[in-house]
């Protein structure tokens, strides 16, 4: 978990942010470190006091983490952080923390927010299935959004697509009763898959009823992945649901 198929491949060896967690599990995505610009080094070198968060042995306290206490809105997986960063710039009355393990779009995120004033983000650098289970508070988060996660294609991959039983138990703790969960792929077999994963626990509603997708939000930007994916023709399917009372 806690990265896009935005990343590249191969490229320098780059430092290892504070934070990460090392252990070896099962991982919903592939670390495809492409090239880091000097402007990108220069970013985690220099930023990542300001806009990074080292994650703790226990739980994070995201009232310190923003030094305020607002709605909190959780992206799993930024890529480059077009969407997270246009989420802030629309509402600055959100707290927006990001995921991600792909370091070049971290540093791309954090030279975005220095140019543009912003400061209602943080970034963690980290699998998302560690951050989900372990470091953030129950009914911390007001939505949680997934754009365009590895569909991991193969069947014999299936295992390590994120939207998982297990994942959607995670979603319910960590969002607040009325909190929505939000995804969006273009691969129709994983929008199925989700869809069937979320609308078998209980706990959650789909907002578009039983078996349907959701309209595009009017605040998810088209990401460069996706652009690229609508030249090639792809479709894209929007999911949101929320968690019951």
């Amino acid at each position: 978990m806690g990265a896009t198929r935005e990343s590249g491949v191969g490229g320098d060896a780059i430092p290892t942010l504070p934070g990460e967690n090392l252990r070896r599990r099962v991982r919903s995505f592939v670390r495809r470190e492409g090239r880091m610009t000097r402007a990108q080094r220069r970013a985690l070198d220099t930023l990542w006091t300001r806009f990074g968060t080292d994650l703790p042995d226990g739980a994070l306290d995201l009232d310190a983490c923003f030094g305020r206490r607002a709605p909190r809105v959780l992206e799993i997986g930024f890529g480059d952080g077009e969407a997270l960063v246009a989420l802030a710039r629309q509402h600055p009355e959100l707290d927006c923390l990001g995921i991600e393990v792909h370091r070049p779009g971290i540093g791309h995120l954090l030279l975005q927010l220095e140019s543009e004033g912003i400061g209602n983000v943080r970034v963690v650098c980290a699998d998302a299935a560690e951050v989900l289970e372990h470091h953030l508070p129950d009914a911390s988060l007001d939505r949680m959004l997934l754009f365009f996660p590895d569909p991991w294609a193969k069947k014999r991959h299936h295992k390590r697509r994120i939207v998982q039983p297990a994942f959607a138990e995670l979603a319910h703790r960590r969002l607040k009763p009325g909190g929505r969960l939000e995804m969006a792929t273009d691969w129709e077999d994983y929008a199925r898959h989700m869809r069937e994963v979320m609308e078998a626990n209980a706990d959650f509603e789909n907002l578009a009823g039983v078996g349907r997708y959701a309209p595009r939000p009017d605040d998810r930007p088209p990401t460069r992945f996706e652009r690229r994916g609508e030249r090639l023709g792809h479709r894209v399917w929007d999911l949101a649901f929320v968690r019951r009372q």
